[in-house]
């Protein structure tokens, strides 16, 4: 006697190629049109904040220019005419990638992005190795001997990682590693020489690649000497934070299934952390990459500050002192845009990774 087994209805079928590249598609669609309310909000903030204090023109020339000439000014920029309307216009000129001119130094605003904004880049490129090349171990070491003193001293130093101020562990380290033992440049992005050769052979503006393609190990020395300091500086504060993530993730690991039945085979503890724990660990890291990209950029400020990094932090810093709010404003507006559309590219990332991040 037969038994005919039926096949499964069409409705248990349908919610399984739903949940394929439908459901990730709609993700996807979902997170990108998330850039825009966001980015919307910060520049929408940024401009009431700032206007908060008077148009821009009076906030960086009071006081330096007779009270017709000023009035003048302020008339030709718009900046007497009603608030709505020139938040209304500076939306669309934000559109068109217009950001203005500063005031200061009569520049574009888009002029100051593209000449400082590889600088910055660069700096959080080294940063961020650092912190995987630091907390990412440092995690898997404080994992492996958990609750044990090298675990204690681990946290304790990650969290002194996070919760050191940038400027001080960086003026520390200029003190004790150029100061009193003068392994280090004190500042700069490269020596005065290879800047004029760098800049001369024109290049990627990436000081690390066109001193590569270069071919001088004098130019590619000069500019890792002088990167160490700041991307230690800012690469530590990730630095804790990873450490901490990858400790909790892999010992959380420890408690699956899979785990217990690699441990029953006899598989080694230094193993099962190695290869068993490691991976899944990692996905939470892949999924705050774009928080700490911001985290990085407002810490370059303070980074590039300190150890005077040709950078846009360093460009915002000087706009800041010199009261020019009309490149404030840009900077501001489009460093809310590159962290918008680093968790965007983040997010899909990840969703590729681990295949339970769906909407």
């Amino acid at each position: 006697m037969t038994t005919d087994v039926a096949d499964p209805p069409a409705a248990l079928e349908a919610p399984r190629k739903r949940g394929g590249g439908g459901t990730l598609g709609r993700y996807i669609l979902i997170r990108f049109l998330l850039i825009f309310p966001t980015v919307f909000i910060l520049v929408t903030l940024v401009f009431f904040l700032i206007r908060m204090t008077g148009d821009p023109i009076t906030a960086a020339l009071g006081g330096r220019l007779p009270t017709d000439q000023l009035a003048e000014r302020i008339h030709e920029a718009g900046y007497d005419r009603n608030i709505f309307i020139q938040y209304f216009e500076y939306l669309g000129q934000i559109f068109t990638f217009n950001f203005g001119t500063t005031i200061t130094d009569k520049q574009p605003v888009v002029q100051v992005l593209a000449s400082y904004g590889l600088a910055t880049f660069e700096l959080v490129l080294y940063s961020l190795v650092v912190a995987f090349i630091v907390g990412i171990p440092l995690g898997m070491v404080a994992a492996a001997l958990r609750d044990r003193w090298p675990d204690a001293v681990l946290r304790i130093s990650a969290i002194l990682f996070y919760a050191t101020p940038v400027f001080f562990s960086g003026l520390v380290a200029k003190l004790v590693f150029s100061v009193w033992l003068g392994w280090l440049p004190v500042s700069g992005r490269a020596g005065v020489r290879t800047e004029i050769a760098l800049g001369r052979d024109g290049g990627t503006g990436i000081y690390l690649i066109d001193a590569i393609a270069s071919g001088n190990p004098a130019y590619v020395w000069d500019v890792v000497s002088h990167a160490i300091l700041p991307a230690l500086t800012l690469g530590l504060l990730t630095a804790g934070i990873f450490l901490r993530l990858v400790r909790t993730n892999v010992i959380g690991t420890y408690n699956m299934p899979y785990i217990d039945a690699a441990r029953s085979r006899g598989v080694r503890e230094s193993r099962l952390v190695r290869t068993h724990a490691y991976k899944p660990a990692l996905i939470p890291i892949i999924t705050v990459i774009g928080l700490q990209i911001a985290l990085m950029l407002g810490g370059a400020v303070l980074t590039e500050t300190t150890f005077e990094w040709k950078g846009l932090g360093f460009q915002l810093a000087a706009y800041l002192s010199a009261r020019d709010f009309v490149a404030v404003q840009g900077i501001v507006a489009m460093i809310a845009i590159i962290v918008a559309v680093t968790n965007f590219i983040v997010d899909i990332i990840a969703a590729f990774i681990d295949p339970r991040v769906r909407y």
